[in-house]
C-alpha cells in the first residue's frame, strides 16, 4: 500500500487487486469476494468522467455527483498531478443498494499521494 501513488481506506472484508491498463498504467479493484465495488485507474491519460452527472471541484480533484433516491453521491473522482502517474481516476463500480453505498465511502476516501 505505501507504493500506491494514493491512499483509501479498505473495509474490513475488502482487497485491492492489481492489474496493468498499458505500459504506464495501473487499474486497481477493490473488491469484496466476486463483487468489484470500485475501480481505481493510474497512468497518464483517463477517460474522465465516465458517469453523467454535476461536476464539482473541491479537494484537489474533479467529482461527478449525481442524485439517486433523493441523495447526492460522488461516484466518480479525477486527480490531476505533475508527476507520474499523471491522473488517478476513481470510480464506483457497484451498481446498486449496499454495495453501492460501500462503494461511494471507498471512493471519497482516495487520494493522491
Amino acid at each position: 500500500m505505501a507504493a500506491l501513488p494514493f491512499t483509501l481506506d479498505l473495509p474490513s472484508g475488502t482487497v485491492l487487486t492489481q492489474s496493468r491498463a498499458g505500459a504506464d498504467a495501473r487499474i486497481y479493484a477493490v473488491r469484496r469476494g466476486d463483487t468489484v465495488l470500485v475501480m481505481i485507474y493510474a497512468g497518464p491519460a483517463s477517460q474522465f468522467p465516465i458517469y453523467d452527472g454535476q461536476m464539482i471541484q473541491a479537494g484537489g480533484r474533479a467529482s461527478i455527483v449525481v442524485t439517486e433516491g433523493g441523495r447526492r453521491l460522488a461516484i466518480e473522482h479525477l486527480f490531476q498531478r505533475a508527476t507520474a502517474p499523471l491522473e488517478i481516476h476513481v470510480w464506483v463500480a457497484s451498481p446498486d443498494g449496499v454495495d453501492r453505498e460501500q462503494g461511494e465511502r471507498i471512493a471519497q476516501s482516495v487520494d493522491a499521494r
